[in-house]
């Protein structure tokens, strides 16, 4: 049964069912609290890392790098609110985080927008209001954290570089750019041309098919390095996609 820390209400699932590229740190002492929280945010198209306390967090914060963090102040081997400040000093980290918390004074509230998060909400909560702040706070935090991440697979525009998880993945400035492309148009078959004609708007460069069929070849073979999941897959006849049917 599952706990009752959560508030019932008309749940609003997304429709095509597909990944946000958004991958959350769901960080929750009470096992059936975090199967609520993870059932009702993956039907809504996140990711979710679960971790019970703040020990595990710390280490699937440092190995995951998520997109955004949902942080109880109740954890068993620490205060949250240390843990949303140890987040912060991880070079000066700019990852959205909302607070999750039975306590609800104003004092609390100020307390914990003090360390670092974004935003402060208190139990029991509505889902779907839970649901509205977290898109509220991606919107709000865009320019500071636009990361995506489908599956350990996190490209990131800001700083310019890929990693899988932990781990940096070398590409050229063309295979960056090939990857962004994808990953911000997940699951929608591409051709060639429109790759070409996206990449090189102004034709600044003679570039043909073939060379991004290379290209592809390339990326793959780097990402296979890490993960065997096909990450991009061939569309036989009509070009490639970036697959999310996980």
């Amino acid at each position: 049964m599952l706990a009752l820390l959560y508030k019932r209400n008309v749940v609003i699932v997304m429709e095509d069912g597909k990944l946000r590229g958004k991958t959350i740190l769901l960080i929750e002492e009470n096992e059936a609290n975090r199967v609520e929280l993870n059932w009702y945010l993956s039907k809504n198209g996140f990711e979710i890392i679960e971790a019970e306390n703040g020990k595990a967090a710390k280490m699937k914060f440092l190995k995951y790098d998520p997109c955004f963090v949902l942080l109880e102040t109740a954890l068993p081997d620490m205060n949250g609110l240390e843990l949303c400040t140890w987040i912060r000093n991880q070079n000066s980290n700019n990852v959205p985080i909302i607070i999750q918390s039975s306590k609800g004074a104003d004092q609390d509230k100020i307390q914990g927008l003090k360390t670092g998060a974004d935003d402060y909400i208190v139990k029991p909560f509505n889902l779907e209001e839970l649901l509205i702040r977290i898109e509220t706070v991606l919107r709000r935090t865009v320019n500071r954290c636009s990361k995506l991440s489908f599956k350990g697979l996190t490209i990131k525009p800001i700083k310019g570089i890929v990693k899988f998880h932990d781990q940096e993945i070398h590409v050229t400035h063309f295979e960056y750019r090939l990857l962004y492309l994808f990953m911000t148009h997940p699951d929608q078959i591409l051709s060639r041309e429109q790759i070409i004609n996206e990449l090189y708007k102004k034709n600044e460069k003679i570039i043909n098919e073939r060379t991004v069929d290379v290209h592809i070849k390339n990326l793959r073979e780097k990402i296979a390095g890490f993960s065997d999941y096909p990450f991009i897959v061939s569309v036989r006849g009509l070009g490639y996609k970036f697959n999310i049917d996980f």
